[in-house]
């Protein structure tokens, strides 16, 4: 709590901070182009059997039109249209006949698409689909891309978190975007699909860090007043590169195009993020972790920013040991993982944020990446669910003011389970109703996650802050690893995955009211003691207690 005050002492929030979050926008920006990229880069286009008779210009009879043609090379599918993935053996020329139906042929007349398919490039000249044609019998290839892409952020969130408390966290920002730019430019030259799914990979490993490091860094450089609304900031930008995506994507329609344009920013940042002098190093993890003297540098560097002259005199590192001594203590216990289990409080607050970051990504991706069953203009509703989402996180702050961070976030996770469950229940033929639901339940989500990433920085104590927020993104991810795969039970239980996606998020957003406390206007809790500290005050106990406490605990 006294890195407070030490902030105050270099100027509270001044020209610095404005520089570090406009600084920050940049990778922030094009964090969601990663993320919804295969929305555009893997769509899956109109297809169907190439055959002889359409796409063989010396065999295409000029007697006959090209529907004339189609109708006796495929045969239709499900929806009347032609088959995606039969073709005849043979051109069905009775067909042909005014008097005979579209029933006067059998399976047996019919083979898979061995020579090929033909693709509709209308809407986009080429995906990842169309390269390695991931339709029909490879349909699956691409939900299992997008695990594979869920899983690095999933194993990348638990190991960045580990190791940003002993690298830091501006190393690793730059260091994962250099990552994220270099793996994504790889997949554009990938030569097969294995190839391209390890590049992902790495990518997405990348990306768990920039999540990771982004949020934290801002927020151990703010006041507690202005947090909220930094972290609003971020959030909205995150909703304008979810917008930005969609109008990219409209210009660019290759898929590697539209992955070079996505990438090269962040290389260009990474290379720049090393010499950009308002860019430091989070003075609260120098200190806890014993590092004094470059803690007091980065402070005068910040004071200088903000033109507070007196910080020359005022802070030393006299004053910052006197302040931070409680920190300094806490420097020197070892954490770790297991240490978030240990403590009574701690462990009550991990394993609830466990089951509300499971909930949102659960259900978040389980509606974001599945936009084509939406509607056909996924360009459209890409742009709409990024516009509805900036709405969203931009009230939050005004709703924290009368709801606070804990009826804030659970009031929009359960209000983002019923849309879900409301466009789950409404007719196919209702299509408006479904999107509008689905866009207000993509609003809430809005509001939910810009919540989270405020609420769950607020909850753990600045040793083992870095820690908890990995694994618990590394468990979020899990939920969204989880969302494709039950999307995929749809062929035999078409309930099943809408039902999972709106239910989950209401229960877990009444074990949140259950076991969580508010955290509005209050510090940062920089030891374990900050924790015991305010149940102590809560309770009428005595800060005496929170030490023998802590000791119990360590």
């Amino acid at each position: 709590m006294a890195f407070e005050e030490l902030l105050e002492r270099a100027g509270g929030m001044g020209l610095f901070q404005v520089l570090q979050v406009a600084t920050l926008l940049l990778p922030t920006i094009f964090t969601p182009f990663h993320m919804l990229l295969e929305n555009f880069s893997a769509a899956i286009p109109d297809h169907r059997c190439w055959t002889h008779m359409l796409d063989n210009g010396s065999e295409t009879s000029a007697n006959l039109t090209y529907e004339a043609l189609l109708a006796v090379s495929i045969p239709p599918g499900p929806d009347q249209q032609p088959h995606p993935c039969r073709r005849f053996r043979q051109p069905q020329w009775q067909l042909l006949d005014p008097n005979t139906t579209a029933a006067n042929w059998s399976e047996a007349a019919t083979e898979p698409c061995v020579d090929g398919w033909v693709y509709d490039h209308s809407t986009f000249t080429a995906t990842v689909v169309t390269k390695w044609n991931l339709v029909c019998d490879s349909q699956g290839l691409k939900p299992m891309g997008q695990s594979i892409y869920m899983a690095g952020i999933l194993v990348g969130s638990f190991i960045w978190g580990l190791l940003s408390y002993r690298l830091g966290r501006k190393p690793m920002l730059s260091w994962c975007c250099l990552q994220v730019a270099v793996a994504g430019t790889g997949t554009t030259f990938a030569p097969n699909f294995l190839i391209y799914c390890g590049l992902r990979f790495l990518s997405a490993f990348g990306l768990a860090g920039i999540i990771l490091v982004l949020s934290t860094l801002i927020a151990e450089w703010t006041t507690t007043r202005r947090r909220a609304v930094t972290m609003m900031i971020l959030g909205c930008t995150y909703s304008t590169g979810q917008m930005a995506v969609a109008g990219l994507a409209f210009i660019l329609r290759d898929w590697q195009d539209l992955q070079l344009a996505t990438s090269m920013p962040l290389l260009a940042f990474s290379l720049v993020s090393w010499s950009v002098r308002w860019l430091p190093e989070s003075a609260r993890w120098l200190i806890i972790t014993g590092q004094p003297d470059r803690a007091l540098q980065e402070l005068k560097k910040v004071a200088r920013i903000n033109g507070h002259k007196e910080a020359r005199k005022t802070l030393t590192i006299e004053v910052l040991m006197s302040s931070m001594k409680e920190e300094a203590v806490s420097a020197r216990a070892h954490t770790s993982v297991l240490d978030l289990i240990r403590m009574p409080a701690l462990r009550r607050r991990i394993c609830t944020m466990l089951v509300v970051n499971f909930s949102v990504q659960l259900s978040y991706y389980g509606l974001v990446l599945d936009l084509q069953s939406l509607g056909r203009d996924i360009f459209l509703l890409q742009a709409l669910f990024g516009a509805v989402d900036f709405l969203g996180r931009a009230t939050t702050v005004l709703l924290f003011r009368f709801l606070g961070r804990r009826m804030t976030q659970a009031g929009s996770l359960s209000l983002a389970g019923f849309c879900i469950l409301a466009n789950a229940l409404m007719p196919q033929d209702l299509q408006s109703w479904r999107v509008a639901f689905a866009v207000l339940g993509k609003g809430c989500f809005g509001i939910s996650l810009t919540c989270l990433t405020i609420y769950r920085t607020e909850l753990f104590p600045t040793p083992l802050r870095m820690t908890a927020e990995g694994f618990l993104q590394s468990v979020g991810r899990l939920g969204a690893m989880m969302g494709p795969l039950i999307r995929m039970a749809r062929q035999a239980l078409p309930l099943l995955p809408p039902l999972c996606y709106g239910i989950i998020p209401v229960a877990s957003s009444l074990v949140l009211l259950l076991f969580l406390p508010e955290t509005q206007d209050l510090p940062l809790p920089d030891t374990i003691w900050d924790l015991q500290g305010r149940r102590s005050d809560a309770t009428g106990g005595h800060r005496q207690e929170a030490v023998i406490m802590e000791s119990t605990w360590l």
